[in-house]
């Protein structure tokens, strides 16, 4: 596989969206941060703001729901068009039935598992899923401290996999830059979330550049 590069608008001038879209056109997807002051502490955007995105995105829209209910909500995201949606563990109380909606729709299917949380209780259920993020901050606010600690579930997460002979990618978020890239790209990460590190850089689409190909020689040894 090869690294794919998702910078988080969270990061972005909200009062200039469109060109900091258009700043990031060298990445692979935009990841865009859904949060509804329940589920995680922090407010954020809903779906007239995330169906504009998409509209105007050149790259496709990987949208990250931190919000209650998202056996409700996320497939009113794929209809804003979201090329995949990701749901939290705590959040959902059907995750393969919502996964198999998803998938339905035309949209991949992506489950989410913050840092107290373990990744093995959805071995069982792999198969059902395009993506799996492993939160490396605590979800709510972009700008925190990367948590090397949860490399090890990476792995874990990795070699299942691996051993089954599925084609999920790893998504990293949190901390992601481009002294961190090469950190979870060994532990078997292929997308790579960065907000403050490509929005707060002096060149983002440089920030890209570097994040991937920092990840990518890490991955490939």
């Amino acid at each position: 596989m090869t690294i794919q590069i998702a910078p988080s608008i969270l990061s972005a001038d909200f009062c200039n969206l469109e060109r900091d879209l258009h700043a990031i056109a060298n990445a692979d997807l935009v990841h865009v941060d859904v949060m509804d002051h329940h589920f995680v502490p922090n407010l954020t955007l809903g779906e007239p703001i995330v169906k504009r995105i998409c509209e105007v995105s050149p790259l496709p829209v990987d949208v990250h729901l931190m919000i209650e209910d998202p056996d409700r909500w996320a497939p009113e995201f794929a209809k804003c068009g979201a090329q995949s949606v990701t749901f939290h563990m705590g959040a959902t109380h059907a995750p393969v039935r919502l996964a198999r909606q998803l998938r339905d729709m035309g949209c991949k299917a992506c489950f989410a598992v913050r840092p107290a949380e373990p990744v093995e209780p959805i071995f069982d259920i792999l198969d059902e899923f395009d993506m799996i993020l492993i939160m490396t901050v605590e979800p709510g606010f972009g700008g925190q401290k990367f948590l090397a600690n949860q490399m090890a579930k990476t792995r874990r997460l990795r070699d299942e996999i691996t051993r089954r002979g599925l084609d999920t990618h790893i998504q990293v978020d949190g901390g992601v830059s481009p002294s961190t890239a090469h950190i979870v790209a060994e532990a078997g990460a292929d997308v790579l979330v960065a907000g403050s590190a490509v929005y707060c850089a002096d060149d983002p689409a440089k920030a890209i550049d570097e994040i991937r190909n920092n990840a990518q020689a890490a991955y490939q040894a």
